[in-house]
């Protein structure tokens, strides 16, 4: 790699950096910290790095203080592991000083983990993104010793798809007819189109999904996986969106597929739903009921955005409602072991261990038969497991449910539930 295109990349990097007008988001950065940044493609990883330069420029920090670099530049195809350190000689040799290093989408050099780690010892501060959930890999992890802070970035929470359109959501303009219409009509874009940055104040967000979700199937997971039967692969994908609020197996997505004249073998399944997970196009729910070995078999997946799973569906409110509260408690809670469902003899859709939450999500409960079924099945899994908040999130329906066994049940629309997560 010739150092100088580095240093043309690095210089143009500079001026795009400063030009951008960045939405702030409320991530705090410790200064002595060295950060991975980890997410799906467009959720603003890149962005969160430009907020951060900006934020250093505006206390007096220079660029000669300052090196940031985009591995997803045409003009360095062909990098490798071997190269990176001709990254900080360019920078040297500009200006002579040691910088800040802010690496984004490092995931594109195979073997980039040993690199970091040896800009962490060195004590180099370091800020790196990534498309993929393998950076997050145990083998990684052990390679960067516990180094470096992990973020998962995530598109625009309501409150930020709010924000972001000068929507005002307090508690008295939630009061008043015309602003809450104003958070409602909002509601109703961020409940289809979802919450990516780039896309968030685009009048005509179909294509720009459509786009975002091409890169995501054909670059992060078909090509990047070396996956030859990419019709198999896009049938797998959209069969999990048409099922999302179900349990699905490995053996039932492969013969769904292999129905469309796809043939695709359990293992191949099984190993193109972990690439999308590594994709982070899909986010796995447990049935906490399960033993072992069918918890990791009969999952429920969810879409990281609302927009890309409404790509795949027809009047598909129902799957999009249950998705998005999906999203948003792992988005809370976590995704490893924080966030399940329960089935066994009776389903609940949302069960939070930590907080001792369990969830029906249903998109109206007018209908008698409907709201009975959702409140017998919070009362008996209570009796099953600690329960200490009961929750119908509908959505747009609120009340309190009082139970014969004095159990307490909130309906609450979605909207509103949204606004309350922290």
């Amino acid at each position: 790699m010739d150092k100088q295109i580095l240093k043309t990349v690095m210089l143009d990097n500079q001026k795009e950096v400063q030009r951008y007008e960045v939405f702030k988001r409320n991530f705090h950065f410790e200064d002595f910290g060295n950060y991975v940044l980890v997410g799906i493609r467009r959720a603003g990883k890149s962005f969160l790095i430009y907020q951060r330069i900006q934020q250093l420029l505006a206390e007096g920090t220079e660029w000669d203080n300052m090196l940031y670099i985009n591995f997803e530049d045409e003009r360095l195809d062909g990098l490798q592991v071997s190269d990176l350190n001709l990254i900080i000689e360019a920078h040297l040799e500009m200006y002579g000083k040691r910088p800040i290093l802010f690496l984004d989408e490092i995931q594109n050099i195979e073997g980039w983990e040993k690199f970091a780690r040896r800009l962490a010892d060195e004590k180099y501060k370091v800020y790196i993104t990534g498309s993929n959930a393998k950076m997050l890999s145990s083998d990684i992890q052990t390679t960067l010793g516990g180094r470096y802070i992990t973020i998962n970035v995530y598109p625009y929470s309501f409150r930020e798809f709010l924000e972001v359109h000068h929507t005002a959501y307090d508690e008295l303009s939630l009061l008043s007819t015309e602003s809450r219409a104003a958070v409602m009509n909002r509601f109703i874009d961020y409940f289809h189109n979802g919450g990516f940055p780039e896309g968030a104040l685009l009048a005509a967000k179909r294509n720009y999904l459509t786009s975002v979700y091409q890169k995501i199937y054909l670059g992060d997971i078909a090509a990047r996986n070396a996956i030859t039967n990419t019709f198999g692969l896009k049938i797998m994908i959209k069969k999990l969106a048409e099922s999302v609020k179900q349990p699905i197996s490995f053996n039932r997505i492969a013969n769904i597929v292999s129905t469309t004249g796809s043939k695709l073998s359990t293992t191949s399944a099984i190993k193109y739903v972990e690439y999308a997970e590594s994709a982070w196009l899909l986010q796995r729910i447990n049935n906490i009921a399960a033993k072992l070995a069918e918890k990791e078999s009969n999952s429920k997946y969810y879409f990281t955005d609302n927009g890309i799973l409404n790509l795949f569906l027809i009047d598909g409110n129902t799957s999009l409602l249950e998705n998005l509260v999906a999203i948003n408690l792992i988005r809370q809670f976590g995704k490893e072991d924080a966030v399940f469902f329960y089935n066994k003899g009776v389903e609940v859709d949302f069960y939070i261990p930590e907080e001792q939450w369990a969830i029906q999500v249903s998109y109206s409960i007018k209908d008698l038969e409907t709201k009975e079924r959702e409140t017998d099945a919070l009362i008996k899994l209570s009796k099953v497991l600690p329960c200490r908040r009961l929750l119908i999130i509908t959505f747009d329906e609120e009340s309190v449910l009082q139970m014969d066994n004095h159990a307490r049940i909130e309906v609450i629309p979605v909207w509103k539930w949204l606004l309350m997560l922290r």
